[in-house]
């Protein structure tokens, strides 16, 4: 082979060589460093959609049967021909593709295929949901055993678990538009989307621009952080990070009261005179992998824009021992369903781990700089030393009260043994 020949060859490898991730990328695979601290809460349990985990776990090929029984329901009671989804997809093929981050295995073909399919799922299993439609044949009514659809509900929020939102949007609009027409009283996806996923709304919000979703972990994100009357102010982002802030016990030690805010936003922390008011946080099984998924995204996509990662910051500095858990617990801050306060300051102090973080939420800073400069008072100091000396000398004093009580009855019992 001449030297002309190898130049030749070598052009042609560079000229294939592409980027990873695209302007339109907003689905990823979560980062190795982060995906090992937690394995199972980034991988579906029940149902695989989109090319990421298609046919790559056993456990997952049982539902791809349900998947196309829902797809073929969903075409046949809209009257949309497979035709007119197939020309749709394969014309957004380039655009889905840029969606995923990395290199995708599946040809054009599978690829189609799994969105197709997927898609069709998904749009059926929403409007189940929607209508609680209880008249099904046997085969399709197995997935509406409730702990099938939890789980199903949970795979449905995984990074690694999506289709872009837009495609859904379209080929559900497109199928009722064509049959019914586009004044017909039917619901939109969006509101769908929001029916299949209320628990999570918990600030009630609607949308105008559904452009704003990218897909179903995207939305739960934004059920967390916003609020319909936040404003931009309150998030805005700042160079300075969080410095120092004592744990929830010190806190309290120092003079500091816990309240439970009756906002409904997730970040809506607030400190006014002595007072930190911190919203109502349920901490349950699955609170782990919802966490873990908003922050995986944020990671990934939203590296300026880490709102859920800030608030978990807080969180895990507030919450240091199953102390500061049980001081929360008290105040009704925190609802610990996990059976014991170890358990859950573990889940909160392990989802830091191997983040890295741009900025910081203007709000926070301040909030925390205002926390320290009241424990910086000196008053405060020699008031939580104070209070922290007492209990010191009231537990010796405990220990020694009963080791002399204890001295006193041996020495009774031998008084009475020597007569």
């Amino acid at each position: 082979m001449s030297k002309d020949d190898v130049e030749i060859d070598i052009k042609k490898l560079l000229e294939k060589g592409k980027s990873l991730i695209t302007d339109e990328c907003c689905i990823y695979r979560v980062p190795l460093n982060i995906r090992k601290l937690n394995e199972d809460a980034y991988t579906p349990q029940v149902v695989s959609i989109g090319p990421f985990h298609h046919d790559t776990i056993d456990r997952l090929r049982d539902m791809e049967s349900h998947k196309r029984m829902y797809c073929k329901s969903f075409l046949d009671r809209t009257h949309t021909t497979s035709e007119s989804w197939i020309s749709y997809i394969e014309r957004e093929e380039p655009k889905i593709r840029s969606c995923y981050s990395g290199t995708l295995v599946s040809d054009k073909k599978k690829l189609l295929e799994i969105i197709f399919v997927d898609c069709g799922f998904i749009l059926e299993l929403f409007w189940r949901k929607y209508y609680d439609d209880n008249v099904l044949s046997d085969d399709i009514n197995s997935l509406s055993a409730p702990w099938l659809t939890n789980m199903m509900l949970y795979d449905l929020l995984l990074l690694e678990n999506q289709l872009p939102f837009y495609v859904l949007d379209n080929l559900y609009s497109a199928s009722y538009d064509s049959t019914y027409g586009r004044n017909c009283n039917i619901p939109s996806f969006i509101e769908l989307t929001y029916r299949f996923f209320g628990r999570f709304n918990i600030s009630e919000l609607t949308f105008v621009n559904n452009n704003e979703i990218k897909h179903f972990t995207d939305l739960i994100r934004v059920f967390h952080f916003k609020h319909p009357w936040r404003g931009e102010q309150e998030l805005s982002r700042s160079d300075e990070f969080l410095k120092h802030l004592p744990s929830a016990t010190q806190l309290s030690e120092a003079g500091v009261r816990f309240k439970v805010t009756e906002s409904k936003c997730l970040l809506d922390l607030k400190f006014t005179k002595s007072v930190l008011e911190i919203p109502q946080l349920l901490v349950h099984d699955a609170s782990e992998l919802v966490f873990r998924n908003m922050i995986a995204l944020e990671q990934c996509h939203y590296p300026y824009e880490s709102y859920i990662t800030d608030y978990i910051v807080v969180l895990d500095v507030l919450v240091n021992t199953s102390h500061d858990v049980d001081l929360l617990l008290r105040k009704g801050i925190l609802v610990n369903f996990l059976g014991d306060s170890d358990s859950a300051a573990k889940m909160i102090n392990g989802l830091c781990k191997n983040l890295l973080q741009i900025n910081f939420s203007c709000h926070y800073f301040r909030l925390c700089e205002d926390l320290n400069a009241f424990l910086r008072n000196p008053f405060r100091k020699l008031r939580s030393s104070l209070k922290r000396n007492y209990w010191q000398t009231a537990a010796t004093s405990a220990v020694i009260l009963l080791v002399l009580s204890f001295v006193q009855t041996l020495c009774s019992i031998w008084e009475l043994y020597k007569r």
